[in-house]
């Protein structure tokens, strides 16, 4: 699917005379060009949807920061074919991103940023997210996708909110509601069509894939719940940039991830800083950001759940990664409950804060405006 490290000797010309290794130049070269063009039309979408009306323009950011998300799982799914290390690639990802949204909030969100940092207790609340949630959440996510593919880690990640339900039913001793119950079923059931195809007797599914898939999907509660007051109090832009930046470099220190580095051909590291970095990493969470404040949050994180369909669309056609039957079915059985989940108030909550102005209930401390 993806040069080896020999191949990438053939396609830097070191055998010149091979008629394959010219194939496989030509191959490195059309994969270079896919990415570079995709990275350069997200660019061109995101200035074009800037300049439409606020409401038109939040939908379209939380698709296109799905779209991103979902972009930069295939890529990582390349990365992994060409033997680079995930730790490696989510600390540098991190890392990366994590200062470019930092240099934003230092010049634009100043006063947010340094009361953030001022406030001992704070800080202590975002050394636990950045590491025990956002890292956390990254490098299982990252590992899920080498031991299954960016469509399959993906949709096992929105496993997720269904383990918050059911967490919070156990902490307020309540019984599950009956769309929770059906959420859950289809979570158990989805599940178990992804790992065994509904053959209990086989593994479709690596044992590490579906170990790393439900790792991701707790990592993505503890994400969600851990910062609590804090993007209210300061912001989702200083408290994100804090997170990756504090996140990569301390994932990069304690991995020793400068032992890890690969050795990339041109495709590789376009997949590497302008997909996973690039696109996923900062675009993905610039646009979420912004969206938030221009839709909030329940509307978006529902548009962005796009992020499974771009992950599944690109591993298919790019990476031509096989799906069978029980997997699609396996897919929509465990996407199902984010509309189960989602309340019918959230859309119309988000356009009264909208029209009110209340930037507190939209994270609009966070907007990228």
């Amino acid at each position: 699917m993806s040069p080896r490290n020999g191949e990438k000797a053939m396609c830097c010309g070191r055998v010149s005379s091979d008629g394959e290794g010219r194939a496989r130049c030509g191959a490195s070269g059309k994969r270079s060009m896919l990415l570079s063009c995709s990275s350069a039309t997200f660019v061109h979408v995101i200035l074009f949807v800037m300049k439409t009306n606020r409401n038109t323009r939040g939908v379209l950011l939380a698709l296109i920061g799905g779209t991103g998300w979902g972009f930069s799982g295939a890529c990582s799914q390349y990365l992994f074919a060409q033997n680079v290390d995930p730790l490696w690639a989510s600390a540098v990802a991190m890392a990366v991103a994590g200062a470019a949204l930092m240099l934003y909030a230092a010049t634009r969100r100043r006063e947010s940023l340094r009361a953030l940092l001022s406030n001992r207790r704070s800080v202590a609340r975002l050394v636990l997210f950045s590491l025990v949630g956002l890292t956390l959440c990254r490098v299982t996510y990252l590992l899920a996708i080498q031991y299954s593919n960016a469509g399959t880690a993906t949709v096992l990640q929105y496993v997720g909110p269904v383990l918050i339900v059911v967490a919070s039913c156990f902490s307020k001793h309540r019984p599950p509601s009956a769309k929770e119950a059906v959420a859950v079923a289809c979570v158990v059931l989805g599940t178990y069509l992804l790992a065994t195809h509904g053959n209990p007797s086989t593994m479709a599914l690596s044992f590490e894939g579906v170990f790393w898939g439900l790792s991701a999907a707790v990592a993505v509660a503890i994400y969600s719940l851990l910062p609590g007051s804090l993007m209210k109090e300061y912001g989702s832009v200083s408290v994100v940039a804090c997170g990756l930046l504090l996140g990569g470099v301390v994932l990069y220190l304690g991995a020793g991830c400068w032992n890890r580095a690969p050795d990339l051909d041109i495709a590789g590291l376009l997949a590497m800083y302008g997909g996973l970095t690039g696109v996923g990493t900062l675009v993905g969470f610039a646009a979420y950001l912004t969206a938030i404040n221009d839709i909030g949050a329940p509307r978006a994180s529902l548009l962005a759940s796009v992020e499974t369909v771009s992950a599944t669309l690109c591993a298919f056609f790019w990476l031509h990664t096989e799906f069978a039957v029980m997997d699609m079915i396996g897919f929509v059985l465990i996407m199902a409950t984010v509309f189960l989940l989602a309340k019918k108030g959230d859309a119309s909550q988000g356009k009264k804060a909208i029209q009110e102005g209340d930037k507190d209930s939209l994270e609009g401390k966070g907007s990228f405006q």
